[in-house]
């Protein structure tokens, strides 16, 4: 009996080991989308190596097979079963005509670099066609390559035909066969991220509540980065709703509950925050890195029965998240719920101060967010357990249901010509193909197109100056580590033609999971790849991979130099720009919010804000090469930050007021205020002045300032919402909205007036 036991003990321990490590794993790699990608890269590689094997091909020709392997099977990043076996079928044929053209114009040198140079245009240009023109002109140009790479001839075509086909049945097998991946069996994983990315961010709050005062700047570190990782795998799960569910209905179901769980977490590290404060804290500091720590208060310093008790509810709530429902509620998982589901009622919260009592709110808010995330994912659940306050909030869940809307269409690009951003591109790839071309054929006459292929890469998936600057200073710094790697290991593998295969899928698996972690190590991971394909085509030397470096440097320059001189599009006006369309999508949501708390008719709140959240990460990812530590300009590095800091504070707020507002016509427990209009006006009309400096529109304007929101109410007469009511948390987000938005005028150096000498003078 007492084995018995003890090998029951061991298999707890062990599953709940290899659990955690499993959910870390997974919130590292939300979806297990790079694992995927690496796995099925690979895997198609491999299945075409073994194919030529068989067939008895020389080592070129596994080579070129195992090239367009990889290439069939990376370049198709449609979400859609259907839509990826269109594509795979329709990249065939282009496959095939890029191969032909590259043999019949492998010796002809001007008409070759025409072609080539006209075939860079097309593919770039292709990508305005959405998913299936990028994979379509991916094809295209990479299989060119590779013609040019093997030598490729029109005697040795028909075995290149075979070659090709070959190969991207292989991918087709793998992609739908080997390793099948549905919208639906992603979403699936990216649900999962999304719970163990929450369990991570309420494991960082727990740390922040037992944190020494120098402890606090790496705990805040961590939280910060937590809580940006919860919001990504968000962003994640809302790319992939439409495909993912099956009607919009589901779809707009699940993303208010992530919705609903990121906001109520994020508000509980706040509220935690504000309690450890020796004065309220600024939501700013949970975005903005290196923010200064808040000085701390004595709040929990001394051991009392209350910070026990707030401590064990914390880890209450992290086993109530980190647990999924398919492992079983059990008695003891109910018993944590229904207990702080309890802190929703006012009577069941501890003797404490207000700052304390409103975290053991938010452990409530968070608790009933997390039970409605279950209901969405999971459906109906046991409720034999329930009490009356986990009773309410179900019921709460079946009145909100109706609220909920499908999501918008996204906005189509209305821009054309020379505005169009692909067409921009075409143009500048295309005079920097030229340039690399000419000085490819200096360096060397057999290995030009490496300059190219670099001038290529570093304008996929770019959209200004300087993030083509950034992606190629990365990829020469990977370059040139990566021959270092490839010197070594080409002496080490010699003529083991096996064992370099081996080593050279072992690298592109490494590729393709690491590509968008880091996009110096994905360049080193291709350039040592490369030195071991020269190997086994027999063609290595130390002066190849010399070569490499050189050619690397020059396709890195060429695409510089034409991202400045060829119809430009500066890092500065990209930013403007999404900077501006994110101003009007916040003014949107804000706007909206408040006409329906104060009573207006119901409207797709959540799906405006989406579109602000992802208007917001577009920005973010443009003011990298603001931010990158080889900006010299350390103040705009500076303003940079501040100003993304400030805007992801906004959208909290606002995804908050979104949230709440979309309840108000079918609650219970939420009333419209008419009174909110006058706060909602001066919110909105400073988002309009600030976006419309950003724009450099001639429209005039000042930010008005002033009165506080709570302030302005207690104008009309009536008292402030008690503590802990909805009324005052509606108030809390608009007037942080507010500080936010006002914040923003001074680094764009918009001029701020008090908001009564506004009314004054409007008067």
């Amino acid at each position: 009996m007492a084995r018995s036991g003890e090998s029951g003990s061991v298999k707890a321990v062990t599953r709940r080991v290899w659990t955690g490590t499993w959910d870390r794993f997974s919130a590292s790699d939300p979806g297990l989308l790079r694992l995927m990608a690496g796995l099925r890269t690979v895997s198609a590689i491999g299945l075409t190596l073994v194919a030529l094997a068989l067939l008895d091909t020389d080592v070129k020709l596994m080579v070129a097979g195992a090239m367009a392997a990889m290439v069939s099977t990376f370049a198709i990043k449609e979400k859609d079963v259907r839509g990826q076996a269109v594509t795979l079928g329709l990249g065939l044929p282009v496959a095939l005509a890029a191969m032909s053209l590259g043999s019949l114009l492998n010796h002809r040198i001007i008409a070759g670099d025409a072609f080539f140079v006209a075939l860079i245009f097309g593919a770039v240009y292709s990508r305005r066609f959405g998913d299936r023109g990028t994979a379509l002109g991916l094809i295209g140009f990479q299989i060119y390559f590779i013609s040019l790479f093997v030598g490729a001839s029109v005697s040795a075509l028909p075995v290149l035909y075979l070659t090709l086909a070959l190969a991207f049945a292989c991918s087709a097998v793998v992609r739908f066969a080997v390793i099948p991946e549905t919208p639906q069996r992603i979403l699936k994983r990216l649900r999962d991220a999304f719970r163990a990315r929450l369990a991570q961010l309420v494991a960082g709050q727990i740390e922040l509540l037992d944190a020494e005062p120098e402890q606090m700047d790496k705990v805040l570190d961590d939280l910060r980065r937590r809580t940006a990782r919860l919001h990504e795998a968000a962003l994640m799960i809302q790319s992939r709703l439409e495909d993912g569910t099956r009607d919009e209905a589901t779809a707009a179901l699940l993303q208010r509950r992530v919705a609903d769980a990121e906001i109520a977490t994020e508000r509980l590290g706040m509220l935690l925050l504000n309690a450890r404060s020796a004065e309220r804290a600024d939501t700013l500091t949970l975005h903005l890195p290196h923010a200064p720590v808040p000085a701390t208060g004595d709040l929990f310093t001394v051991e009392d029965d209350t910070t026990v008790t707030l401590r064990r509810d914390l880890n209450a709530l992290h086993l109530l998240v980190s647990r999924p429902a398919s492992a079983g509620q059990g008695s003891g998982v109910a018993h944590v719920r229904n207990r702080l589901l309890g802190y929703r009622d006012e009577e069941k919260l501890p003797r404490a101060s207000t700052a304390v009592q409103d975290v053991f709110r938010g452990l409530g808010e968070a608790a009933r967010s997390v039970l409605g995330l279950r209901l969405a994912l999971d459906g109906p659940q046991d409720e034999s357990d329930d009490t009356p306050a986990t009773t309410l909030s179900r019921e709460e869940f079946d009145a909100e249901d109706v609220a909920l809307a499908a999501p918008d269409e996204p906005a189509e690009d209305d821009r054309t010509g020379l505005q169009r951003l692909t067409t921009r591109a075409a143009f500048q790839v295309s005079v920097g193909s030229v340039l690399a071309i000419i000085g490819g054929e200096f360096l060397s006459e057999q290995r030009w197109y490496w300059a190219v292929l670099t001038c290529w890469v570093v304008f996929l998936n770019t959209a200004s100056t300087g993030e083509i600057l950034v992606k190629g200073y990365r990829r020469l710094i990977g370059t040139v580590v990566g021959v270092v790697a490839g010197v070594g290991l080409a002496g080490l593998v010699g003529n083991h033609t096996w064992v370099a295969f081996a080593l050279v899928l072992l690298f592109i698996f490494a590729m393709f999971f690491t590509a968008p972690l880091s996009y110096a190590l994905m360049s080193f991971f291709v350039t040592a790849m490369l030195g071991l394909l020269y190997t086994l085509l027999n063609t290595y030397s130390l002066d190849v991979l010399v070569l490499r470096i050189e050619e690397t440097a020059l396709g890195a320059v060429c695409g510089i130099i034409a991202a400045v001189l060829v119809l430009p599009v500066h890092t500065d006006r990209r930013t403007d720009e999404l900077l501006g369309t994110v101003l009007d999508r916040l003014g949107d949501v804000v706007s909206a919010a408040v006409e329906q708390l104060c009573g207006g008719p119901a409207s797709d709140l959540l799906g405006r804000a989406r579109d602000l959240d992802t208007a917001l990460d577009e920005l973010r990812a443009s003011t990298k090469p603001l931010t990158h530590p080889i900006t010299p300009l350390r103040g705009r590095r500076q303003t940079a930050r501040y100003l993304v800091a400030l805007l992801e504070t906004c959208a909290y707020h606002a995804r908050s007021l979104a949230a709440t507002a979309e309840l108000v016509p079918y609650s219970k427990n939420i009333a419209a205020d008419p009174r909110l209009e006058r706060a909602g006006l001066r919110i909105a009309h400073n988002i309009e002045v600030i976006a419309a400096h950003v724009r450099e529109d001639t429209i005039g304007g000042e930010v008005e300032s002033g009165a506080s929101i709570a302030s302005m109410l207690k104008g009309d007469g009536a008292a402030t919402p008690p503590s802990g009511s909805v009324a005052f948390r509606v108030l809390r987000h608009l007037q942080r909205l507010d500080e936010g938005v006002a914040g923003l005028a001074r680094p764009l150096d918009v001029p701020v007036t008090d908001g009564s000498e506004a009314k004054t003078a409007r008067s």
